[in-house]
């Protein structure tokens, strides 16, 4: 699905810098609040989106571009302010609905990159009391030098040790890695 991010890629900058844009200069009446309400703004429509209804209704030849969209402004409700509205008309009009998730996705990934942060997720062999846990995230954090958001997870198959991922950054601290590694390196 390479094609539909790329495709996305230009509608979730162009709506990251306004949410931004709106951030610092402090949101009109009209406008949604910055970064946070144009994430839920576009986790909405992203959703609507992925809904069997809306999804057989996108290109189908019986329902006009323009009709689709006031649709969706309608079903926003207070949501739907003049920045909303015209995303909504410009992705109609150019039948790029289909787009809304991998927007979606893509601001996110802009919106945590502009407030350093990360998403990470710990998967340790065995629980792991408050006090591990909150040395492990200062740690992680440090490392990182972001803010951290974690999700924990027990895996017993580790054996011992703990696995760390971020993004596409992966520590393998973690017996079993260590097994396989050494493994990989016997065999070749």
């Amino acid at each position: 699905m390479a094609e539909l991010s790329t495709l996305a890629r230009p509608y979730a900058k162009a709506v990251f810098e306004l949410a931004r844009d709106d951030s610092k200069a402090g949101a009109g009446r009209d406008a949604p609040g910055g970064l946070a309400d144009w994430s839920a703004l576009l986790a909405g429509l992203a959703a609507a989106v992925r809904d069997p209804a809306v999804a057989g209704a996108i290109g189908h030849p019986a329902i006009g571009r323009g009709q689709l969209a006031e649709t969706l402004i309608q079903a926003m409700g207070a949501a739907a302010t003049v920045p909303a509205r015209n995303l909504l008309r410009l992705l109609s009009e150019y039948n790029r609905l289909r787009l809304a998730p991998a927007i979606a996705e893509q601001f996110e990934a802009l919106r945590a990159e502009h407030e350093r942060r990360v998403e990470v997720q710990i998967t340790s062999a065995a629980p792991v009391d408050a006090a591990q846990q909150q040395a492990l995230v200062a740690a992680v954090k440090k490392k990182l030098n972001r803010d951290v958001n974690v999700e924990w997870k027990t895996d017993p198959a580790l054996i011992a040790g703990a696995e760390i991922r971020a993004g596409d950054t992966v520590i393998d601290g973690s017996i079993s890695g260590e097994l396989a590694r050494l493994r990989q390196a016997l065999v070749g």
